[in-house]
């Protein structure tokens, strides 16, 4: 069954013309979506503050519980 899903796959791709381009610019996107927006636009708050583990996990948990109340 595998096998069969897999040279479906591979037997449409090979016969694609516009569509390689088209998955090319989906890859190319995808990849600034979430490797160059992410570092930029989304930091990791929670290493820069807290020194270890623990710390950050009573962070998460009090801001978790101060929140729900």
């Amino acid at each position: 069954m595998f096998k069969k899903v897999y040279l479906f796959y591979r037997e449409g791709f090979s016969n694609m013309t516009i569509g390689k381009k088209l998955w090319i610019i989906i890859l190319i996107k995808l990849f600034i979506m979430f490797a160059i927006l992410k570092v930029f636009f989304f930091p990791n708050q929670l290493k820069q503050n807290f020194d270890n583990d623990a710390d950050r996990g009573d962070h998460v948990t009090n801001q978790l519980i101060e929140r729900s109340k």
